[in-house]
């Protein structure tokens, strides 16, 4: 089975490659949105309109993924809609999971404006935080730096310092650019546990194959 992956750039290709080791037999292919790129400050009409343009390319994939949390969040269920025939998974921040496993109560979400101000997100929020706490830094800055090569130009220092301080032990990279500093940040907080979408989207996939006739 052909499996699409769209995401608004290069983050795109790391998730397919890392859903390629888990469904070896199957075929992956990509696109993305890189002249529009970062959603991250765009209105959610902005938002639909590019998804709903970017994604033809993968249209004749059965399964598409869209590996951005942000489309995810404001832009799945228009796709779903205009698109009937196709499987589409979404990304969203691992906020449950990590409010789940966290010990301290302490939870960081790094993601992008757009995701942070979503309605599905705010509904996670709602639903699950109760008497835990959420620490959401500003990371508008880095989709752009990551998608034009310069991770380097990303200061962690003020992360480190806010996780450090706030005792947090769960990180939610809420985007997928961020996967570029899954190792970087898993090295400056090494007892910190980095929640990341991946094996959750492997898992839909795989229950989505499972409803196919064989």
């Amino acid at each position: 089975m052909k499996i699409g992956v769209f995401d608004t750039g290069r983050g795109g290709k790391i998730v397919a490659r890392r859903l390629a080791k888990i469904f070896p037999w199957h075929e992956f292919i990509t696109a993305d949105d890189r002249d529009n790129a970062p959603y991250g400050s765009k209105t959610p009409a902005e938002i639909r309109s590019c998804v709903s343009a970017a994604i033809k390319p993968l249209l004749s994939a059965e399964v598409i993924v869209v590996a951005c949390n942000t489309a995810t969040t404001i832009a799945i269920n228009h796709l779903r809609m205009i698109y009937p025939k196709h499987e589409f998974v979404g990304f969203e921040p691992a906020l449950r999971p990590a409010l789940k496993s966290t010990t301290t109560g302490r939870v960081m979400v790094l993601a992008t404006p757009a995701t942070l101000n979503s309605k599905r997100y705010k509904q996670i929020k709602d639903r699950f935080v109760g008497s835990k706490k959420v620490f959401e830094p500003d990371c508008s800055s880095w989709a752009w730096n990551i998608e034009n090569n310069k991770p380097q130009d990303i200061d962690l220092a003020p992360i480190v310092k806010l996780a450090n301080d706030k005792k947090v032990d769960q990180i939610v990279l809420g985007c997928t650019h961020y996967l570029a500093l899954q190792k970087p940040l898993q090295k400056l907080l090494p007892d910190a546990k980095i929640q990341e979408p991946t094996v959750a989207v492997a898992k839909q996939i795989n229950r989505y194959l499972k409803t196919l006739p064989t």
